[in-house]
């Protein structure tokens, strides 16, 4: 046989599929003199025939490019399911009357609420028991029921009344984070006739369950007024209670814990502002706490001392990093008294108060923890760490002093759970690590004694000790340390890979806007990486809060550039020390994350082998310049003012990925979106993706046609959704053979939950 006969009866391989080409219709954009002509800006008309056949065409040849990848999809998604408890309970909350809890169930996608009566003056928990209904149980939602019919469900609000007789619901089934507000009479089960379309999430009763109050948003999607519904009389006739012009504002409201005071709240990304009602008196008109002055940003806590009505303020008004302040109630522009004295070395981020002790969350050395401040009622209020040598609590004044609660871990996430009673003796209180699930627990407030009432389950005969975590630090260009987590499977990476002996694949995450910390927090969908030889890692870079106030203001406005370089020093730090290489590289990202993977595409591109970006906020310069858009306004404080300012127009026209992408090599791209987005539009990754098939790069993009800024809803699809994911990224490391038997995990990852982020 010759070798033109061998070759001709060989089986052809499929040919490559075609990319799509976006029709290029000009625009030009100017300002401050400077012209830019979008090519892709008509894909913004988001009724477009043509628009809609691009993103069809778009996902067709993703579907195509990607499915050499279905046995490895299938693959994760069955380990998730299979690690995954899906017939489960969460820990029950005291609640007024009641336990509340949510059960999951196999071949449901959402939980379904539930509740028991609880016996007054017990704190103890009923037993969690898989399966079994609970005495006394009852259904408050389901969340499946509710669901049934639409594409896409997420609840926006879920407000009990004091005496457990109504439940304000509200359900977004587009994605657009538009909520029909519901109230519900849990004596019959039954929805009472108000229905009100288009609210904000967040729906909260007064103290009385007469009154709901919730809020709307302007034409920019922001939240800008709360209204006050009386149960049972038509939307129409709802009162007006406040109401925030200002479009650098966002604004919410809520029931203090102690049911005293009904707070409103005004909030930009640096200034904050607060009103109170008494709850006695919901009709009353709001009262400011503090006037509202540019920069400061405070919250407020109601307090009982000695029988007297106190706000506890915290404020970065004289420390960056905050303070605690007490006031007076009856004056709170008044004398002021500091409640915890020093605080360095501690990011404080907020103080909740219960009747008989306080509970302050902060960060210490870049990790969330909890200290309680004990409350003598006793005693006129005075500064905690002021008390004299030897001085009694009843002589030093209401505030004991900060005990930390102790954590076993150098690295892991030590936060509150839900505590919602005022007078509870216990705290509810929840702990994790890269390697340790989550871990639900009460301490006793009294005694220190710690009961665990809940572990995360991770099914499969898991071994978690066969999982290593680290904290690396890599230095930045300008010289700051940067942090970078990193959890990998002991016997699934090269030996002595920690020590730099051989390189492995390295899937390198980062955020960093927001103030937001990425905090270490264990994920069994993760598993399926870790199992196959991946390290996981995460960049804690500037602009989020993980070190502290200073650490966010050098990664905003016109120090944006921190961010990205900080990302790009992790990944040269992870290759440099011998832990990876470009070629088994992959970075990810979403939202603001996704902002930071496109500039890493245009600065950093031979670090990577492929970038992961879901929703990403690419076009930012684009969005920025019209305040007419969801977010605009209120997000200048995070990113500049480019409209009116011509400094912050070049530095952001600098930065902005799909302005900057340039006649280089780039990596695999994958780019996540959703048609439905309110706080990313899907216009923003679909003109990136245009603009870099231009210059030849291999970018990939995939948009779910019904879904919000969180992707799709319901727990399965999510979960393939992430199998999709985790496929692309496996295939791009070349690590995507079968994992490890008895290793893997359940539960998706935790979501930013920010405005643009």
């Amino acid at each position: 046989m010759t070798d033109d006969a061998r070759t001709e009866s060989a089986p052809q391989a499929p040919e490559s599929p075609q990319a799509p080409i976006a029709a290029k219709h000009p625009q030009v954009r100017e300002h401050h003199g400077h012209a830019f002509r979008d090519d892709y800006e008509w894909m913004r008309e988001k009724d477009s025939q043509e628009l809609l056949d691009h993103l069809a065409a778009e996902n067709d040849y993703t579907a195509a490019r990607t499915a050499h990848l279905a046995a490895l999809r299938e693959d994760v998604f069955d380990e998730i399911r299979a690690r995954t408890k899906e017939t489960d309970m969460s820990v029950p909350v005291r609640r007024g009357g009641h336990w509340h809890f949510a059960r999951t169930f196999e071949g449901k996608d959402y939980p379904v609420q539930c509740r028991i009566p609880a016996v007054p003056g017990d704190w103890t928990p009923p037993a969690l028991r898989d399966g079994q209904t609970l005495e006394g149980e009852e259904v408050v939602l389901d969340l499946n029921a509710e669901a049934a019919g639409h594409e896409f469900f997420s609840l926006g609000s879920f407000s009990l009344s004091s005496d457990g007789a109504r439940l304000a619901w509200a359900a977004d089934t587009t994605g657009d984070e538009r909520y029909l507000l519901r109230v519900r009479d849990l004596r019959t089960g039954e929805d009472l006739p108000d229905a009100i379309p288009d609210t904000f999430g967040g729906a909260e009763f007064d103290r009385s369950g007469e009154f709901v109050f919730y809020t709307t948003v302007d034409a920019a999607w922001r939240p800008d007024t709360v209204w006050r519904h009386r149960v049972g009389t038509p939307a129409s006739e709802d009162v007006r209670v406040f109401h925030e012009p200002d479009e650098r504002y966002f604004v919410g409201m809520f029931l203090s814990r102690s049911e005293r005071f009904v707070f409103f709240v005004t909030e930009s990304k640096v200034t904050s502002g607060w009103w109170f009602v008494d709850a006695a008196d919901p009709q009353a008109q709001p009262q400011p706490v503090w006037p509202r002055a540019e920069g400061v940003d405070y919250a407020v806590e109601h307090v009982v001392v000695a029988g007297e009505d106190r706000f506890l303020i915290t404020t970065n008004r004289d420390r960056v990093d905050f303070d605690v302040l007490d006031v007076a109630v009856a004056d709170p522009t008044g004398p002021e008294r500091p409640v915890i004295g020093t605080a360095e070395g501690k990011r404080i981020e907020g103080v909740d108060a219960f009747e008989g002790f306080l509970a302050l969350s902060y960060r210490s050395g870049g990790f969330a923890r909890v200290g309680l401040i004990p409350l003598a009622q006793d005693a006129p209020a005075q500064d905690a760490l002021a008390r004299p040598a030897g001085a009694s609590a009843a002589e030093a004044g209401p505030y004991g002093p900060l005990d930390e609660v102790e954590v076993d871990e150098p690295i892991g996430t030590l936060e509150l759970g839900a505590n919602p009673e005022w007078a509870q003796p216990t705290l509810r209180l929840a702990y994790g690590s890269l390697v340790t699930p989550a871990t639900v627990f009460d301490l006793d407030v009294a005694t220190g004694e710690r009961t665990v009432l809940k572990r995360q389950e991770v099914l499969g005969g898991v071994d978690t000790a066969a999982y290593e975590q680290a904290l690396r630090w890599a230095t930045a260009a300008d010289g700051t340390q940067v942090p970078i987590s990193l959890v990998w499977c002991r016997d699934a990476v090269p030996a002595g890979w920690a020590d730099g002996a051989a390189p492995a694949p390295v899937l390198l995450y980062g955020y960093g806007s927001y103030e937001t910390s990425v905090d270490p927090f264990f994920s069994v969908p993760r598993l399926s990486l870790l199992d196959r030889g991946v390290v996981y890692a995460i960049a804690h870079v500037r602009g989020g809060g993980e070190l502290g106030r200073r650490w966010y203001d050098e990664g905003k406005t016109v120090a944006k550039q921190n961010t990205f370089t900080d990302f790009i020093a992790a990944a040269d730090h992870l290759i440099a020390a011998g832990l990876t290489e470009p070629a088994r590289l992959v970075a990810t990202g979403r939202s603001a994350g996704g902002l930071l993977m496109g500039a890493v595409a245009n600065m950093g591109y031979d670090r990577f082998a492929g970038i992961s970006a879901g929703v990403p906020f690419v076009d930012a310069l684009t969005s920025i310049l019209m305040p007419e858009l969801p977010l605009t306004v209120i997000e200048w404080d995070e990113w500049g003012d480019p409209l009116h300012d011509p400094e912050v127009y070049a530095y952001m026209r600098s930065y902005s990925p799909y302005e900057n992408v340039g006649e280089h090599p780039y990596p695999k791209i994958l780019a996540l979106t959703s048609l439905n987005d309110t706080r990313v539009l899907y216009v923003e990754p679909a003109k990136w993706v245009a603009r870099l098939r231009e210059v030849g790069a291999d970018a990939l993009l995939k948009t779910e046609m019904v879904a919000g800024h969180g992707g799709v809803s319901g727990r399965y699809d999510a979960w393939r959704e992430r199998a999709f994911e985790y496929a692309w990224i496996l295939d791009v490391l070349g690590a995507g053979g079968a994992g490890r038997p008895g290793h893997g995990g359940s539960g998706a990852d935790r979501p930013e939950g920010v405005p643009r982020g």
